[in-house]
Order: C-alpha cells, then sequence, then structure tokens
C-alpha cells in the first residue's frame, strides 16, 4: 500500500473526527448538511459489504471506524443536537443525486453477476456527489461555518490524495480503474468549488 492512501485514508478518518469533536463542543450542529451525511453512511454501508472478509486488519478497522464515526454523526444530528439542526436549510433533493447513482452502479458495474459489484459501484458514484446537499447548504446560507470548513477541507485532501494514489498505483501496479478515478475528479471538482465559493457566488462568506 503507498504513502499516498494512507496519508488519504487518515485525512479522511480526521475529517470525520473533526466534525465531531466540533459538535460536540459547540453543542451544536449548525450548517452541518444531515442529508450529506446520511448519504455518506449509505455509501459505505453499500461499499463495506466485505466487511467481515476483509483481506487485512487496516482495512477491516477503517471500514468500522467510518460507519460507526458517521452513524455517530447522524445521532447527533438528528437526536442530541436536533434543536440547533436547521432542516429549513437542508433542503437538498438526495433523489436527484441517488436515483442516477443507483442507475449508473447497474450499469457501470464490471460484474453485472455480482450484487456487491453492483453495491460498490453504486456507492462509488453516490460518494461523487454525496457533498452536494451541504455545499447547497452553504449556498443557502451564504456562509461556512468554522465547523464546515474544518471537515470539508481534509475531505478534499483525501479526495486529492487519491488521486495521487491512482497514479502511483498505474505506475506500479498497471492498475487501472476509469469510474474510481472519474467519480473521484468529478468529487475533487465540488471541492475546489467550495473553496473558491466566495469568488464564485457574491455574498457567501467563510467564517474561520
Amino acid at each position: 500500500m503507498n504513502v499516498f492512501r494512507i496519508i488519504a485514508d487518515y485525512s479522511h478518518v480526521l475529517a470525520i473526527i473533526g466534525l465531531l469533536v466540533n459538535i460536540v463542543r459547540t453543542k451544536s450542529c449548525e450548517g452541518v448538511s444531515g442529508k450529506t451525511q446520511a448519504l455518506y453512511l449509505v455509501v459505505f454501508v453499500t461499499r463495506y459489504t466485505d466487511l467481515f472478509t476483509s483481506l487485512t486488519w487496516y482495512l477491516t478497522i477503517f471500514k468500522a471506524t467510518f460507519l460507526v464515526l458517521t452513524f455517530s454523526t447522524l445521532v447527533l444530528i438528528y437526536h442530541t443536537y436536533k434543536k440547533t439542526y436547521d432542516k429549513n436549510i437542508d433542503t437538498f433533493q438526495v433523489l436527484i443525486v441517488v436515483l442516477p447513482s443507483i442507475a449508473c452502479g447497474l450499469i457501470f458495474s464490471a460484474e453485472r453477476s455480482s450484487i456487491q459489484e453492483d453495491l460498490w459501484t453504486f456507492s462509488i458514484f453516490l460518494e461523487s456527489v454525496a457533498i452536494l446537499p451541504q455545499l447547497y447548504m452553504i449556498y443557502q446560507t451564504g456562509e461556512a461555518k468554522t465547523i464546515t470548513v474544518h471537515y470539508l477541507l481534509p475531505l478534499g485532501l483525501y479526495r486529492a490524495l487519491y488521486i495521487a494514489n491512482w497514479a502511483w498505483r498505474y505506475h506500479y501496479e498497471r492498475y487501472f480503474d476509469p469510474v474510481a478515478i472519474v467519480c473521484g475528479c468529478i468529487q475533487t471538482i465540488f471541492y475546489i468549488l467550495f473553496v473558491t465559493m466566495p469568488v464564485f457566488w457574491s455574498g457567501t462568506k467563510v467564517e474561520i
């Protein structure tokens, strides 16, 4: 396993932990999209159907960590601090991204006879757009709260490092997965748009 993937995985975990810590510390989930977190939970559940058959402890631990942390985030948003969650702003229609992801998962699955492969491919497509409810929420409010910024920037780093990981794997292993690469690039573009929000969307401010 190359260093780009290792750093990317840890960056991903730190992003989710950072979000949890900030919610607990501030006792508020203001500015956080519950719909984005729900989509990510769907991503992890459908991708990690092999949780108990993973070939290495590294993969098993990380998969379980993503599932537990994301579920915990949803509990904080929809139960513990639900009074601070503004569902009237988190209004992105998730079916807009879920239904095309299901279709693409079925169309582009490498092994049509494998349900596990269909689910994995679906999760790749869904992950590439799961951040959209969060970005739409920022657009609606015109500002990115500190809690959101500290979560999205490490996620952007994770995604960028995975592009480097794919380049490394192609060079040394001749491994090439066009679906994962295209979806990863799409997701990276969304993070770039987040960083440049104050430029593209007049009036949007980022609180650091």
